[in-house]
């Protein structure tokens, strides 16, 4: 029998020949991604619904007859072989801002569309516990009220732009939902815009035009600055802020940046500096903000920065309002510190009527029109609609803010290992008699890769999804894996070692081992006292290679039935024969021993879940010393 559900860190006995368990294991269909709520099973045979999206088809076996018969469905006149679907409800996407056509029709392609532009709180509230995603651009402040109103149903949010300050990110986290951004799309336009407001700023462009449109030629008033020759500092050194200083080194400008987090051979190769902050303050004529807001950066152009600032410098700020103290900003430019200042955020959005600051009029202002372009709109839309809709599929994202960040290339690369990762999780705490619980976790990675080149953050989430899974009644997924193990007392250590085999694949071998607890399969048991598994990737299907001192060969596919034998000819035939009697489809058996003669360990592959009385019998075979059942 399978393991039961917990709250609790206590692990529930799989059924052995030491100890007995009536109570069946919860539900799950897993994905990388998310976890879904136990539903009833519904099947289609032909006709098209649109209301449905259609997974791969299933063959109907002995697996299925139980949930045939319950569904109150005669399938006796068609062949074994029958192909059927299984058809899922498709999920509801909200959308609270205004989103490109091109990204609404891959959304609808999906899922069913809502656009609910302007909702309250309140509103948002109440409509989100019918979601599975959410799409906002920066209007919608999606708060922990959001997250504890979705009950768990919310499995996604998207920010169509790159800055995520309107995000909950900690309680998205907590509850288990995704977070996701579009940060390539538009990066071309802020760039852009940050430079259109530079030269703007340095020309005196708006107040000219509103001078002449107010019929007046004041041609000695608006005497600008040239860029040719100036400094112009870049805080904040990421996508948009390298393309400005790209764009600026273009225009003649001499660039420097500041960013603790830029790596320098990124900032040489477009011919820039990274100096530290206070030296980008002294040294600026020009000063271009785009960094994101956060605690940190949160009002840090303020009084005492401006007056570190070089007396006349220009400011641009493209990226969040709140890291300037704009009272501050109104004083330095009265008192000629700042020069000018040329906006596209604020604070609050849209500013006050009577704000000083916009009034002001050495201040050119835009309303937060970064990423207002045709092109840039388009792309935003698609980008963000795709890594939503890949989200909701269970896909790993390379644009996820709160789950591990890998590249798009790596997790092409790691996808089978993923799964082996998983599934080792899996396999480990069903190894674990009850007790005080799991609360030390080593992982092994074998590579005949560069232990620095290996990149296991995505394998460290879902074998700790793997074990906390059985034991926790929480919705558990690769978003909060690693914050819900934390809250449970879980240590989990890595380590990489060097392998004797080919680097042409990343991984050769995952092991895990589990300290401080007792097994209910002592040969699970290594030579250390530690619950001990290893697992390999066999042309791209996970397999289980080592249980604790033995070497095995079995495919994690299906269930898994581990018995330690004495080693001698039948065991085979025997235990076999008695899956066969009870109509349990046997899809591999493998051995594994010591030495001959001696002991060894029986891995047999089933499709479907034995009952009691199957395994009963296995556990009485005289050459078999223990046994478990693995669901996986």
């Amino acid at each position: 029998m399978a393991a039961s559900s917990s709250s609790s860190s206590s692990i529930k006995p799989i059924f052995t020949t030491r100890s007995k368990s009536s109570n069946s294991s919860k539900s799950s269909l897993l994905s990388f991604l998310h976890n879904t709520k136990p539903k009833p099973i519904s099947l289609k045979f032909s006709s098209h619904n649109s209301n449905y999206t259609t997974p791969p088809s299933f063959t109907i076996s002995n697996s299925l007859q139980t949930a045939l018969e319950t569904s109150e469905l005669h399938v006796s006149k068609f062949q074994d072989d029958l192909n059927v679907q299984a058809v899922t409800p498709k999920p509801t996407i909200l959308v609270s801002e205004k989103l490109g056509e091109a990204g609404l029709a891959i959304l609808r392609s999906f899922g069913n569309v809502e656009c609910l532009y302007d909702l309250s709180p309140e509103a948002l509230c109440e409509k989100i516990s019918q979601c599975d995603a959410l799409i906002v651009r920066s209007g919608t402040k999606v708060t922990r009220s959001v997250f504890e109103a979705a009950n768990g149903k919310l499995k996604v949010v998207g920010r169509a732009g790159v800055g995520i300050d309107n995000v909950d990110l900690q309680a998205a986290t907590e509850f288990g939902c995704l977070v996701v951004n579009a940060p390539i799309a538009n990066t071309v336009a802020a760039a852009e815009h940050g430079i259109a407001l530079l030269a703007s700023m340095a020309r005196n462009v708006s107040q000219a035009d509103a001078s002449i449109k107010a019929g007046k030629w004041l041609r000695s008033k608006y005497v600008g600055v040239s860029l040719v020759g100036k400094t112009l500092a870049v805080m904040g050194f990421g996508k948009v802020g390298s393309e400005v200083a790209r764009r600026a080194k273009g225009l003649g400008m001499n660039v420097i940046a500041h960013d603790p987090y830029a790596p320098a051979d990124k900032a040489r190769a477009v011919g820039v500096e990274l100096v530290s902050f206070d030296q980008a303050l002294a040294t600026a004529d020009f000063i271009s903000l785009h960094m994101p807001l956060n605690p940190t950066t949160s009002k840090i152009f303020n009084d005492e920065t401006f007056a570190k600032m070089k007396k006349g410098v220009r400011i641009v700020n493209v990226a969040r309002g709140g890291v300037i103290d704009e009272e501050a900003l109104v004083r330095a430019l009265d008192s000629g510190v700042v020069a000018q200042a040329a906006l596209d955020v604020f604070t609050e959005e849209p500013p006050a009527k009577d704000s000083k600051l916009v009034q002001h009029e050495n201040v050119t202002v835009t309303p937060h029109l970064g990423a207002s372009t045709k092109e840039a709109q388009e792309g935003v839309a698609i980008e963000i609609a795709e890594a939503v809709v890949g989200a909701l599929r269970g896909e790993l994202s390379a644009t996820a803010i709160n789950a591990p960040m890998v590249p798009s290339e790596v997790l092409s690369e790691l996808a089978p290992y993923v799964v082996l990762a998983k599934k080792l999780g899996r396999l480990a705490v069903q190894l674990v008699s009850g007790g005080s619980g799991i609360k030390s976790v080593k992982l092994i990675y074998r590579s005949a890769r560069d232990p620095d080149d290996l990149d296991t953050r995505i394998l460290r989430a879902m074998i700790t999804k793997g074990i906390i899974e059985p034991i926790s009644a929480s919705f558990i997924n690769l978003v909060n894996a690693d914050f819900t193990a934390k809250q449970k007392g879980l240590r989990i250590s890595e380590e990489r070692v060097v392998a004797d085999s080919s680097p042409e694949f990343p991984i050769d071998s995952i092991q895990v081992q589990l300290s401080n607890v007792d097994s209910k399969f002592a040969a699970a048991v290594s030579e250390n006292g530690e619950i001990s598994i290893e697992g390999k990737v066999k042309f791209g299907i996970p397999h289980l290679t080592r249980v604790g001192s033995f070497g095995v060969d079995a495919s994690l596919e299906g269930n898994l039935i581990l018995c330690r034998q004495v080693d001698q000819p039948g065991m085979i035939g025997k235990v076999g024969n008695i899956l066969g009697e009870h109509n349990v489809n046997v899809n591999f058996m493998s051995v594994g021993r010591t030495f001959r003669r001696n002991h060894g360990i029986m891995a047999i592959g089933v499709d479907e879940e034995p009952n009691q009385d199957s395994l009963k019998e296995i556990g009485k075979v005289p050459a078999i010393e223990e046994f478990v059942f693995l669901k996986l």
